[in-house]
């Protein structure tokens, strides 16, 4: 019973964080991390396809290894949700409290990127240097 739980949660983190490449007030990399551990502890296969993926296989690999994300991936996570977020805010949405608190949850995923630690150089798979 623990199996089918844990693949179809894997599932749902996996769609949760393909839903936050696109919207910025949705974190990718948490849910990816997710998905990982589930399907670790549930699908050897779904847990290989995931790391096999070149988009976020090394990363969820270096995170399962070190415990840290390179740099630029940290770069182009701020960076994104900044241009991404801050151009929704200012072209989509009108009323202010919305516009604070869309900029709040943008900052918490921001404030959650930073705070992760950063791989060193010779940590970070090389396809992703």
């Amino acid at each position: 019973m623990t199996k089918p739980l844990l693949v179809t949660l894997g599932m749902l983190f996996v769609g949760l964080g393909g839903i936050g490449l696109i919207l910025p007030v949705m974190p990718t990399t948490p849910f990816l991390l997710l998905a990982a551990a589930c399907f670790a502890r549930s699908s050897p296969r779904f847990h290989a396809r995931l790391l096999e993926t070149r988009l976020f296989g090394p990363l969820i690999k270096n995170w399962q290894e070190n415990r840290s994300i390179p740099a630029r991936a940290k770069v182009v996570a701020i960076l994104s949700i900044v241009v991404v977020g801050g151009t929704s805010i200012v072209l989509f949405v009108e009323q202010a409290p919305l516009r604070i608190l869309i900029a709040t949850v943008l900052l918490l995923n921001i404030a959650f990127i930073a705070s992760l630690e950063t791989s060193k150089p010779s940590q970070v798979p090389e396809e992703k240097r």
